[in-house]
């Protein structure tokens, strides 16, 4: 008898990309290509999540420190019975992670961080965040995707994930069957650059498997095309 497969939330991608589907720059720093429009629309899609997640890599080159400022967001949040901030997530499989980045400045109110690498993470990093995040270190070259998952369904109770990058991170959940969502906002820009990354790293690397979508929603504003996809399995 196969094994049940272990719980997990619904888990939703969300990213901006130029038509020529760059994401970022070749040296992965941040690229202020899209509109405001589209990063309010990043936030009212975090809010829908009761976990955002990021890797640190992604988390350290934009500075990030993964809020919800929009009272009203917020607001909407507690009204639907959430918190009023989503639980912050962070990937790495190395947990070479600067305790110093903005993530980690103290706030009574900024929610929750959660951290899963490896047992690769420095001691002294391990001292640092202590107390500032919870640690899950997996005993592993790499990070469990489907035992981190089961850890936030059952442990943390978090029913929708959403998914903010890297594209290594989103290559790596694709490739184990686990995103079921897609927000894609393709901006009216070109980039070029071979080694600029695409939405599943540099271009000419393929996936294990191909992944079918269907599209739900598509909505065009001044030149921006924002577009909701759910994946066939």
């Amino acid at each position: 008898m196969p094994a049940r497969p272990l719980p997990r939330p619904f888990v939703t991608a969300n990213f901006a990309m130029t038509w020529d589907a760059r994401i970022s720059t070749r040296r992965g720093t941040p690229s202020d290509f899209s509109s405001a429009g589209d990063k309010r629309r990043l936030l009212e899609i975090r809010a829908q999540g009761d976990a955002v997640l990021v890797s640190a890599k992604t988390v350290a080159a934009d500075n990030m420190t993964m809020g919800l400022p929009d009272p009203a967001l917020r607001a909407a949040r507690t009204a639907r019975g959430q918190s009023a901030r989503p639980l912050r997530v962070l990937l790495t499989n190395s947990g070479r992670l600067d305790p110093g980045l903005r993530i980690f400045e103290p706030s009574e109110a900024a929610a929750r961080i959660l951290i899963f690498s490896t047992t690769r993470m420095p001691d002294r990093i391990r001292t640092a965040l202590a107390d500032r995040a919870d640690l899950w270190l997996h005993d592993a070259a790499e990070v469990s995707l489907t035992g981190m998952l089961a850890t936030l369904r059952t442990e943390y109770c978090v029913k929708r994930l959403v998914c903010e990058g890297g594209a290594q991170v989103f290559r790596s959940f694709l490739s184990a069957g686990l995103i079921d969502e897609l927000h894609l906002t393709l901006a009216p820009r070109i980039f070029g650059g071979r080694q600029a990354p695409t939405l599943t790293g540099v271009a000419g690397k393929f996936l294990p498997r191909s992944t079918s979508l269907r599209l739900r929603s598509m909505e065009t504003v001044e030149g921006e095309c924002f577009l909701r996809y759910r994946v066939v399995r």
